[in-house]
Parts: structure tokens; sequence; C-alpha cells
């Protein structure tokens, strides 16, 4: 066999200052919570470690294959080794390209929200009935996810129609990298089925509109009290049933943006709670939509860009289908994606994500 020599590594090295600087950052950080640190450092040196430590261990896995790589190219020039060092290349220069990979997908810049919860909205489209019956069904297949995943889903808004739709739902998902998966279904989701209110067995298209925001914190957003006004009110549900008698509902406007946000649940207090949690999701939600916008003209093209007004995805029951639009995938399993499994899907949406910002970075 022809060596390829060093200059087959070269062609393939990472830049090795960059990777340097990342693994100075984790000692630096490992020592530094190992020898003492001041309280009021703990939770951010510690979140910092805890990122930077699967990075590390993907950097350095790399950088072994390289060694392994050397050494076994030094090897060649050994008539004793050469037979052994011809059988090991090829395997160790495939496992080259996977490494070299999983590096370039470690480095690539990270969405700061990735890590929280998330205020999930499901609100029906065009349709009537048949629109809100999907939103409803929506709402299950994310329980179902979430479920699936260990996370919990608290619902802090729900108005239902008389035929047991959905008129708004507004959740809160918490778990491990929640706002990472489910980001990506924020746009407008379209179904193709017989109603079951429709008598001639037609075909109906309607639609749900989604927004999955990434939860506020305290610091990320500061209310000024004469920028809202707090309106409380009597709080009904569909048909007449779970009717509130006292005026404990809460609807709060935002003056400056025109926000409003409701919350009906049996405790006033519990409702300011809700609704200002939620007014402030969608301010930073505003301000990160913004920022975005700033930095990328060409957001609306971009899979997870959030714009809710986006058709992403249709769901053929005649057909079992299931067609995501951004990614021209189609799956013929609509009925365990109904049942909340999104994982195939959602996986798919995150590689071209990345494979997009790879081709960002590299061109």
């Amino acid at each position: 066999m022809t060596p390829r020599g060093l200059s087959a590594i070269a062609k393939h090295m990472i830049p090795s200052d960059k990777l340097d600087q990342i693994i100075s950052r984790f000692q630096f950080l490992e020592a530094k919570l190992n020898g003492g640190v001041e309280p009021s450092q703990i939770a951010a040196l510690s979140k910092e470690y805890s990122e930077l430590e699967p990075v590390v261990k993907t950097v350095l896995g790399y950088r072994q294959i390289v060694a392994d790589i050397t050494e076994a190219e030094l090897m060649l020039k050994d008539p004793d080794m050469r037979e052994l060092a011809e059988d090991e290349l090829p395997s160790l220069r495939d496992q080259l390209e996977t490494a070299e990979q999983d590096v370039r997908l470690a480095l690539l810049p990270k969405d700061a929200a990735d890590a929280r919860p998330a205020i999930l909205e499901i609100r029906p489209g065009t349709g009537g009935d048949e629109a809100s019956l999907f939103a409803g069904d929506l709402l299950r297949m994310y329980q179902r996810y979430c479920e699936d995943k260990g996370w919990k889903l608290e619902i802090l808004e729900h108005q239902e129609t008389e035929l047991g739709g959905i008129k708004e739902v507004i959740a809160r998902i918490a778990g491990d990298g929640v706002f990472a998966r489910m980001k990506y279904e924020s746009g407008v989701h379209r179904v193709q089925r017989v109603p079951e209110t429709e008598s001639g067995g037609r075909i109906h298209t309607s639609a749900a509109t989604v927004a999955v925001l990434p939860e506020a914190e305290d610091v990320d957003i500061q209310i000024n009290a004469n920028d809202i006004r707090i309106d409380t009110m009597r709080s009904s549900g569909a048909g007449g049933q779970h009717v509130n008698t006292t005026d404990s509902a809460v609807r709060i406007t935002h003056i400056p943006s025109g926000i409003v946000v409701t919350s009906s649940e049996k405790s006033q207090h519990r409702n300011r709670e809700i609704a200002m949690q939620v007014l402030k999701t969608r301010l930073f939600d505003m301000e990160r939509q913004k920022l975005h916008d700033e930095r990328s003209a060409s957001r609306k093209s971009q899979v997870g860009s959030g714009d809710r007004s986006e058709r992403i995805r249709t769901y053929n029951f005649p057909q079992g289908r299931m067609t995501d639009h951004r990614i021209n995938l189609t799956l013929y399993s609509l009925d365990k994606i109904m049942q909340g499994d999104l994982d195939e899907t959602i996986d798919a949406l995150i590689a071209d994500a990345q494979a997009t910002l790879l081709a960002e970075m590299e061109g």
C-alpha cells in the first residue's frame, strides 16, 4: 500500500490553536472549581464547565486518532511493522473522518437559549371547528412526546370549544434541552383529513399555529410598571362548563408593544404570575427575533427560524403521511407521529440546521 503520509492528516486537521484554547479553558475551570471559588461564581463556572466537558472529550478523542495515524504511518518504514500498520490505517482514516466531523459539530455556535424551558402556544388557524380539534390533537402529540422524553408539561392556559377542540392553549415545558429540540415546531401545521363532522366523507384542509418560545428569566426582561395595564375579569369555560364565578381571570396589556396576555386559572394571584411570565417570554422572544433579523437577512429560509407564519408541516391522514416542507422529509408513519414519536423528524431538522451552519462557517 502506498502511504498517504502526514499530509493526509494535515488535510483534515482542525486548527490546533482553537482546540488548545478550549482545552486550556476547560482545565482552568476544573482547577478553579476544585481549588475553591466564590459562592457567587459557582453556578456560572459549573455551567460553563458542564457545557465544555463533552466538547473536550470529543476533541481529545479526535487528537488520539490523529496521534494513532501518525504512529502507524511511521511504522510503515519498519519492515517488521509494515503489515500491521497497513492493516490498521484504513480503519484509522475512516475514524478520522468521523471524529473530525464530530469536532466540527461540537464547535458550532450554540443557541444560548437551548437549555431553557419552553413556552408552547397552540392556536387554531383556518378551518373552523376542525382546526380547533386538530389543535387539540397537536397538544396531545406534544404531551406524549414530553412523557417519552421525561419532560414536564404544565398547562398554563387552556380554552376549549364546545366540541372539545382548543381555542388556545399555553403550556410550559421543563426538562433537559427542551428548547433545543422543541424550537423546530414553531410554524403553521396543516392537516388534511375527513372531519368527524363531515357527513359526505370529503377531505378538508385546516391548520393550527404553534409557537415555541424560550422561557424568559428575570434578568432578561425588566418591565416598567407604567408600561402595563392589569385587568381582572370573570372567567368561563366552554359551553358554560367550569365557570369560575369570581373575578379571578387576569389580562395584562403591555402598552408599548401591544401584547395582551390572559390567564384564567382559579387563583387570581397565580394568574398574575402566569400572565407576567408569558408576557416576559414574548418580549424576550421579540428581542431575540430582532437580533436574529439584524444578523441574518435570510432568516426566513433557515430551519428553526421561529417564523410562525411559515407553513412547516402537513399531516395527511388518508395517506398516513407527514411531510416537513422545510427539509422535504416525508414519513409514512403518521399514527406513530401523532402518538408523540417525533424524534426522527426533529433529528433530521437538527442535522439540516447543523449542515447549514457548517457550510456558513467553512464558506
